[in-house]
């Protein structure tokens, strides 16, 4: 089992950037295929970006590719999400997420963070 903490949300101003990181408990970490997803209120969840076990695959949304990019540290424990040119429509809180296979489809992982609330500004 793992658990996740997501922190680095905040308030940026449209084209800014903000980093959010992800750590996780447990010695599993690195066996576990990360994502990241995001929640506007009102809509449903939906995918943003996931990175294989090692980190040598990674896959986006088409809404961010080119703006975000995910990593990950195995041995700090810690996946993060760098979002560039961030835009209004970026706006929602995001969650980190487990699981065992690189997919889009938010049912596939096993285990979230609390989420982290991003607001961007016009």
């Amino acid at each position: 089992q793992v658990q996740l903490v997501e922190s680095g949300g905040g308030l940026v101003q449209a084209g800014g950037s903000l980093r959010l990181s992800c750590a996780a408990s447990g010695r599993t970490f690195s066996r576990y295929v990360m994502g990241w997803f995001r929640q506007a209120p009102g809509k449903e969840r939906e995918f943003v970006a996931t990175i294989s076990w090692r980190g040598g695959s990674t896959d986006y949304a088409d809404s961010v590719k080119g703006r975000f990019t995910i990593s990950r540290d195995n041995a700090k424990n810690t996946v993060y999400l760098q979002m560039t040119s961030l835009k209004p429509e970026d706006t929602a809180v995001f969650y980190c997420a487990a699981g065992s296979s690189m997919t889009n489809r938010w049912s596939n992982y096993n285990y979230w963070g609390q989420g982290t609330q991003v607001t961007v500004s016009s």
